[in-house]
């Protein structure tokens, strides 16, 4: 009886701590840090790189100078976010009255639970994509810049063209890749997340590859980078391989520009690097890209993109305006106006699938309505309290004059 007693109370000890006041003070002030210190890296490590290490981490890591060692010196926001939520429902659940005084306050940490849900879900299933197309140009896929596929085009039929793709963790696996829907299969040789390529001088040690451009081209591995205004050149050698038959070893990289191809058996064969690609069941034909600035400089007013959508499966066909501040929501995804570039002839749209993206609204609207009732509740009680203590006072005045 007393090992359960004991038990009983760590056990409220432990909800007393998760109920603190202060509890929720210092995850808040801890957020507060991890936002300024994430806003700041985002120099260096552009966003997404600052997110992941700050805000999308259980710990934020600080490497040693001069060292390859890290060494952790902050909870990172996913801990703090975590704790937060877990702080919030237990004072919910346990701290507040389930009475309609304290229906404000119900809603406010119901909305604040929330917002850090939709942070976890964003983290979890939101994906960044783009779609990067020039005027009178019709696109049917979208890509991640951050990752990269080897694909293997066959090009075959002058009419259509069938594609195959290895996705970048199957290459960083190595060993051999079987090709489905083709006879092929993939022995990689070596992959690089980032490379430096130049053209192979006098002296060089002599390359792993033996077919295509590959042979005349030296590559050194360089450091992964985050930046935004920057970009990975993934690099790989790979050998196709019909049963035993094989094609040679290629070098297939980000930064290659000359088309590398090989026929089997009457089928040709192209192999490229490039960003992952996703395609979509409907497509997009810019039709115009305006780009205007202020008169006199070359600061941009506005910029513009009128897209044709065409679904056929859906029976969509429309023409639709995208500028700043004004996205085109459709099918699950929200295309941004993001960049432009070859004279104003392209455009370059920003592509963002959410799941949770309406949670933060529904968040803010709960705590604000919260807030509205908690304080006319207040101003209401504060009244009648004002109302009962004037009574009081004539009625004493009352029995004065009696």
């Amino acid at each position: 009886m007393k090992h359960d007693s004991e038990n009983k109370s760590k056990f409220g000890r432990l909800l007393d701590s998760l109920l603190s006041l202060k509890l929720t003070i210092v995850c808040l002030a801890m957020l507060m840090v991890l936002v300024v210190a994430c806003t700041l890296a985002q120099v260096d490590m552009g966003t997404n790189g600052a997110v992941n290490a700050f805000m999308r981490s259980f710990v934020v890591w600080w490497k040693l100078p001069g060292t390859a060692y890290s060494i952790p010196v902050f909870p990172g926001g996913t801990t703090v976010g975590a704790v937060l939520a877990v702080n919030l429902v237990v004072s919910q659940l346990r701290g507040l009255a389930r009475t309609w005084a304290k229906l404000g306050l119900w809603l406010v940490h119901i909305g604040l639970v929330l917002l850090v849900a939709a942070e976890f879900v964003s983290a979890a299933l939101q994906v960044d994509a783009r779609l990067t197309i020039e005027e009178g140009q019709t696109i049917g896929f979208i890509e991640r810049p951050q990752q990269f596929e080897l694909a293997i085009l066959d090009s075959t039929d002058p009419k259509t063209d069938d594609v195959y793709s290895v996705s970048e963790p199957l290459l960083k696996d190595g060993g051999t890749i079987a090709i489905p829907g083709t006879p092929l299969s993939l022995r990689v040789h070596g992959y690089f997340k980032n490379t430096e390529l130049g053209r192979k001088a006098a002296g060089d040690a002599p390359s792993m590859a033996t077919m295509g451009v590959g042979t005349d081209v030296s590559i050194k591995e360089a450091p992964p980078v985050t930046a935004d205004d920057e970009r990975n050149h993934p690099a790989a050698f790979v050998e196709p391989l019909v049963g035993t038959k094989s094609y040679g070893t290629w070098l297939v990289a980000a930064g290659l520009g000359a088309p590398q191809s090989f026929v089997h058996e009457g089928h040709k064969y192209e192999l490229s690097m490039r960003p992952r690609r996703e395609y979509l069941p409907y497509s997009l034909t810019l039709k115009k890209f305006s780009h205007d600035v202020y008169p006199g400089t070359d600061i941009p007013k506005n910029f513009s993109s009128l897209v044709h959508l065409v679904d056929k499966g859906a029976g969509e066909e429309r023409d639709v305006l995208i500028f700043m501040n004004q996205p085109l929501r459709y099918a699950g995804r929200t295309f941004y106006q993001a960049s432009f570039g070859k004279n104003d002839t392209l455009s370059v749209l920003q592509v963002v699938e959410n799941p949770g993206w309406l949670l933060p609204y529904i968040s803010c609207a709960l705590v604000t309505l919260g807030l509205m009732i908690h304080f006319a509740m207040s101003l209401r009680r504060a009244q009648r309290k004002r109302q009962r203590q004037a009574a009081a006072a004539l009625d004493a005045a009352n029995k004065v004059m009696a």
